[in-house]
């Protein structure tokens, strides 16, 4: 075993530290823009805003630090096969087998970012949501643009990062009176706070846009805090946005 086979598997183990690095970096940003999305979806609509194309932009760099990660480890896995002892020629070509295996489950795997600690958490609070209520923002059959609504959670899949809801209110008419099911993407959910602790529910300021509820429904509209609430268990008055 030579200096420089030493250098240079430790200048890949470096560099393999610096990459993870970055990646967790990268994702908490993700992190904090599913968070920014979720408790403001309405910023999307808003003329140039780029939340979406920065999402698309980090979600991009993610991929390429994942393969990278894959090529140094790739690397240091030749490096460290080419020290090892020799065996017989059989042991030999089965370790190339079991190798070429290895990079090609790797390859396979690399277009899978994998999440950090903190997105991680945020999979498992969302998968959680099974049987709960949440504000999600759906496209009704014919209709021109997207309303919000109550829906009940059915599923969360962590993988794809999308949810299955139940539209649990049916229709004013005899073709809509059955309840429908959508599939929504994270960013068309906004869950709401659990009402065995609302003391450490989010308190909303006049002037901040909110979501409220059409009494006695489950359709949801965009309107603006007017007066805040004295405690915690009280309304706040809102003013309704027109439609455009």
């Amino acid at each position: 075993m030579s200096s420089a086979d030493i250098t240079g598997i430790l200048d890949n183990s470096r560099e393999l530290d610096r990459l993870r690095k970055e990646q967790e970096e990268v994702l908490l940003e993700i992190n904090k823009m599913h968070k920014k999305l979720q408790s403001t979806p309405e910023v999307v609509e808003k003329p140039g805003d780029n939340s979406l194309s920065r999402l698309k932009m980090l979600y991009t760099q993610a991929k390429e630090l994942s393969e990278s990660e894959v090529n140094i480890s790739t690397q240091l896995l030749g490096q460290l096969d080419t020290l090892m002892p020799s065996g017989t020629p059989g042991q030999h070509r089965r370790r190339i087998a079991e190798g070429e295996q290895k990079k090609k489950r790797m390859k396979a795997d690399s277009d899978i970012t994998r999440p950090s600690p903190s997105l991680r958490n945020l999979l498992d609070s969302l998968a959680n949501l099974k049987g709960e209520q949440v504000a999600a923002r759906v496209r009704q059959e014919e209709a021109e643009k997207e309303e919000w609504v109550i829906v009940k959670v059915i599923h969360f899949d962590k993988e794809t990062r999308v949810f299955e809801v139940l539209d649990e209110e049916p229709g004013d008419d005899e073709e809509s009176s059955e309840q429908k099911q959508y599939k929504l993407p994270m960013s068309h959910i906004i869950p709401f706070p659990k009402r065995t602790d609302l003391t450490n529910a989010q308190e909303f300021p006049p002037g901040k846009h909110v979501l409220a509820v059409y009494p006695g429904t489950t359709a949801l509209y965009k309107a603006t805090v007017v007066q805040t609430r004295k405690v915690y268990n009280t309304n706040y008055f809102v003013h309704k946005h027109k439609s455009k």
